[in-house]
């Protein structure tokens, strides 16, 4: 798939994902006062400039920093970056909160999106779901050497070693793209477990890396849907999760040829699709 050229906000936010509380703590019985951190949720109003007025397209509550790659990575999970127009984003120092997205087309991007644009909390959720994902997807590609158990289960740690705010908070999800033999290539944070895999795909559309073929994304969280969704649109064809994954999700997997491990931690997982890409025991 040919993408348009994204070009570079005008400023990324640097607001911090990590800010300060003031707790009362019970450690044994006894209270005391202390000083906490917690993720840091703020509102990102993405709008669409259209004659001379800017549009409201979609509202996600996400943990402020790489703003781009949540936006690209948004846009792509919904359809909207098949165009050869290119979308100029802009982000206001004066208005971190808020991201313009300029296109030569505004007209066909606000129709399309009318008519696409889904929740990005839970993707598209019904009895088609898996239907009409497997029209957008392609082939999800593993010609590298089967793998290895063993790897597979260092991968959540490998995650974990990537994530400071969450060693602050306690609080925010992680995804991370992994190649075939474990190397991690790049890690997000958010307090959405989707607006993780979005700034991680935003940040693969920015480098022109799609589809992610022979690639794996790990997840801090459980594999709902929307995280299989996200990762059979962008090419890749394993995902290891921390967490239980859903039904959808396993037929999802196993319908579009995705190999899904969910509960990979302290040397454990479950296979639930694609067991072939798997070093037999």
């Amino acid at each position: 798939m040919s993408l348009p050229e994204a070009k570079p906000t005008s400023a990324e936010s640097t607001a911090p994902a990590v800010t300060g509380a003031r707790v009362l703590a019970y450690r044994g019985g006894r209270a005391t006062e202390r000083d906490d951190a917690v993720a840091v949720e703020e509102p990102l109003d993405i709008r669409v400039h259209e004659g001379g007025e800017s549009l409201t397209l979609a509202v996600s509550m996400r943990t402020p920093g790489h703003d781009r790659e949540l936006v690209l990575g948004w846009l792509y999970a919904e359809g909207l970056l098949h165009r050869d127009a290119p979308i100029t984003l802009v982000q206001d120092p004066e208005t971190p909160n808020v991201v313009i997205l300029h296109t030569s087309d505004p007209h066909w991007f606000l129709a399309s999106a009318r008519t696409n644009v889904t929740t990005s909390a839970c993707g598209v959720c019904g009895s088609g779901s898996v239907e009409r994902l497997a029209v957008r997807v392609g082939e999800a590609v593993w010609t590298a050497p089967l793998l290895s158990p063993a790897l597979l289960a260092t991968l959540p740690e490998r995650l974990r070693a990537a994530q400071p705010a969450f060693d602050a908070t306690g609080g925010l999800h992680a995804a991370g793209l992994f190649t075939p033999d474990g190397t991690l290539l790049a890690a997000f944070e958010d307090v959405g477990r989707h607006n993780a895999v979005d700034k991680l795909v935003g940040w693969a559309v920015g480098r022109k890396l799609l589809p992610l073929s022979n690639h794996m994304l790990v997840t801090s969280s459980r594999a709902g849907f929307e995280i299989v969704q996200k990762a059979a649109l962008a090419g890749v064809p394993v995902v290891v999760t921390v967490g239980a994954p859903s039904s959808l999700a396993v037929e999802t997997a196993a319908a579009l040829g995705l190999t899904l491990v969910g509960f990979a931690r302290a040397e454990r997982f479950n296979v639930y699709a694609g067991t072939p890409r798997l070093q037999p025991s």
